[in-house]
């Protein structure tokens, strides 16, 4: 009790109160007073910094490789094209709620803190689920598959079966974590330095996409746009359908992916309520001109039915069309493969400490040994669970394409959890009890819609398909039923940790928070012995 009092007394001399707005896993329902949080002014970015930061965030390596996926499912380019359009909307949806709570709870944690804030009851309960989720499907398999195929395409071999691909993709993630966990400022280096390739080809891609348009290109002009709403059906394609554009939009989502990482940055933005209503929008909107613009320059040189079993290498082919089979034009899939890789050491090293954080609060079972930075001063063990966990994604999988179930079991349960989210969201709006108040507002239109997607892309991949239910060469309840278990795992896990081993050990789970010498507030869930109570 007095540890907490300390606590509380350095929190007020650094002018961080512990009210309705920043509320610690232990909070009683009452709601104290107003939040005051002062940002630097000092900080270093603006508009411009923050739109090429979110920018650099957000474009990853899924638009080299989802865009087969998507119009197999969909069969129309029409659709596919509104698709991307819709996730941006979806994209910019998420962003706003997920600012409402951030300068509201300007904490690290993201989703965690803001789980908590809403779902005080069971206590721990939505911090054991979300640890689940990041901890179990937090795997670096889609971009390490995706790296492998490319590397095989590069060099002139298409290996049919998946399983050299496999190979190369357990060879790249072994690489990424043994880099880290043995020199991880070069690691660091390294995936700073291969992310300006995938800005560069993906820009590459959308001026090659109008030389292609203007008839520049290798192969007969495939005519992708005449009718572009038609529904093309047959083997290789989806069908349309509720689950072919759920599982479509979830792929979609997935190459937004990184739009969340604007709360984590929100101390590096100078004025952030001003700078970010400026700034995101000009971002998420920047960004999916960008994978329109993209994916219209694949439909400019590939043939309907090549770029609906072209599976990871659309990039590649796209390649291929439009600049022929040249040693030079090989070579620009080996610059995808390598932006695939410093994606892979960039979800690696963040995944990795991440794992680490939850083992430091205490968290996980044996958490000392999760939390360890021996023998190299970097996080060895942790980063091996990053591994284990990819490893096990990458060869579990049928043998063949394995990459969009991989893409699909990595996104769905961020559905749930973003679901959860934006619907704490609109309860605190509309609960006088709460008092919640944060410097940006989400309308409810914006709140609605970002909900009811999230319910459909939660809910739809359990009605059966219209077409094959082993289209993609496993059921199609496969992974959302994984993706469940997971999340229900976490539950579990709750129990035990709460419950059961608190019984038998003779103790209960209390979080103490305490606010670091650099004003960073820092959870520890720890074991009281109940007999001293």
């Amino acid at each position: 009790m007095a540890s907490k009092v300390a606590d509380e007394a350095d929190s007020s001399k650094r002018g961080v109160k512990d009210d309705g707005f920043n509320t610690p896993p232990e909070f009683d329902g009452t709601v104290e007073g107003e939040k005051t949080f002062a940002y630097d002014d000092s900080r270093r970015l603006g508009v411009t910094g923050a739109v090429f930061l979110i920018l650099n965030k957000m474009i990853g390596t899924g638009i080299f490789s989802t865009p087969s996926g998507i119009f197999a499912a969909t069969g129309s380019v029409g659709v596919s094209l509104m698709l991307w359009i819709i996730g941006g909307i979806l994209t910019f949806c998420g962003l706003s709620v997920f600012l409402e709570f951030g300068l509201a709870i300007p904490r690290s944690g993201g989703e965690k803190n803001y789980l908590e804030r809403v779902y005080r009851r069971p206590k721990y309960v939505a911090t054991c689920v979300l640890a689940a989720q990041m901890i179990l499907l937090g795997f670096s398999s889609g971009n390490s598959l995706a790296f492998g195929r490319y590397i095989l395409f590069a060099s002139g071999s298409t290996a049919p079966d998946g399983w050299a691909a496999r190979g190369i993709a357990v060879a790249c993630i072994t690489f990424s974590v043994l880099l880290h966990a043995t020199l991880p400022t070069w690691g660091i280096r390294l995936f700073n330095v291969l992310g300006v390739f995938k800005v560069v080809i993906l820009l590459f891609i959308v001026f090659s996409g109008f030389a292609a348009l203007a008839g520049h290109r290798k192969v007969p002009n495939p005519h992708n746009f005449d009718n572009a709403f038609r529904l093309e059906e047959g083997d290789g394609y989806g069908g349309g359908g509720a689950y072919a554009y759920s599982t479509a939009l979830l792929r979609i989502i997935y190459s937004y992916k990184g739009w969340e990482n604007a709360n984590y940055v929100l101390g590096e933005i100078k004025n952030p309520r001003k700078t970010l209503a400026v700034a995101a929008p000009l971002a998420i909107g920047g960004v999916t001109i960008l994978y329109v613009l993209a994916n219209v320059a694949y439909f400019s040189a590939i043939s309907k039915s090549d770029l609906a079993n072209s599976d990871v290498i659309v990039a590649g082919l796209f390649f291929k069309n439009v600049f022929g089979d040249s040693a030079g034009a090989r070579s620009l899939p080996a610059f995808v493969a390598l932006s695939n890789l410093g994606n892979v050491l960039a979800v690696s090293f963040a995944h990795a400490r991440l794992n680490q954080e939850f083992a430091k609060e205490g968290l996980l079972p044996f958490s000392r040994f999760w939390a360890s930075n021996k023998p190299f001063n970097a996080p060895a063990t942790a980063l091996f669970l990053h591994w284990l966990v990819t490893i096990i994604v990458l060869l579990a999988p049928p043998a063949g394409p394995a990459y969009n179930f991989i893409v699909d079991l990595y996104t769905y349960p961020g559905a749930w959890i973003n679901g959860f989210v934006v619907a704490g969201l609109i309860y605190l709006h509309y609960s006088k009890r709460e008092r919640w108040e944060s410097p940006w507002h989400t309308w409810l239109p914006i709140s609605i819609l970002y909900l009811l997607a999230n319910i459909f892309l939660a809910v739809v991949p359990f009605i059966p398909p219209d077409g094959d239910w082993n289209a993609e060469g496993y059921p199609y309840y496969v992974f959302p039923v994984v993706g469940v278990g997971v999340l229900l795992l976490g539950v579990f896990y709750w129990v035990c940790w709460t419950m059961v081993w608190p019984k038998i050990g003779g103790y209960k789970i209390v979080a103490e928070r305490h606010v670091a010498d650099d004003g960073a507030e820092v959870v520890r869930y720890i074991k009281v012995p109940t007999k001293h109570e």
